[in-house]
């Protein structure tokens, strides 16, 4: 991208629509700069899912198809 211009006055969606005007890679730029900071997930969270993993693992008639689910929706 050349150049920026930020009017510091954008709303929501006028900031939406200049977001969408940037290339796939300009939009991967924006994301690193917007995840930069490391975001720690909570033990708790942590436990849960890898549970739920385990769990899956051990029976897997657990785990269903997405196309199943889906249609069920």
């Amino acid at each position: 991208m050349d150049a920026l211009k930020i009017n510091s006055e954008l709303n929501l969606n006028q900031l939406l629509d200049a977001v969408k005007k940037l290339s796939p890679k300009e939009l991967l730029t924006l994301n690193d700069a917007i995840w930069k900071e490391a975001i720690e997930i909570p033990l708790e969270h942590q436990t849960l899912v890898l549970n739920r993993v385990a769990k899956s693992e051990l029976d897997s008639t657990r785990i269903l198809a997405w196309e199943e689910v889906s249609n069920n929706l």
